[in-house]
């Protein structure tokens, strides 16, 4: 059961960064490094659904697991990992 969704215009974890901290070299820099571990955790997430070894992500009737894979396709999907949460 799931008390909300993605809503069509849902905004993800570094999904863009905001305007005014393109200005401070430090920001900038950390929200790149952020970038990058996101980008990390995806590829774990990945790596861990083509895992055959683990049973819980593969089989049949198994689907991948994408519910808090960081990013997401556009639109309700159920996936990503969005900036606010609703109930």
């Amino acid at each position: 059961m799931s008390l909300s969704t993605h809503s069509t215009d849902e905004e993800y974890i570094a999904d863009k960064m905001e305007p005014s901290w393109e200005e401070a070299p430090a920001i900038k820099g950390a929200f790149e490094r952020f970038i990058g571990k996101v980008m990390e955790l995806t590829g774990i997430i990945d790596g861990r659904n083509l895992d055959e070894g683990l049973l819980n992500r593969n089989g049949a009737g198994v689907v991948p697991y994408e519910l808090l894979k960081p990013r997401s396709e556009s639109g309700v999907t159920g996936m990503g990992v969005p900036n606010s949460i609703s109930i």
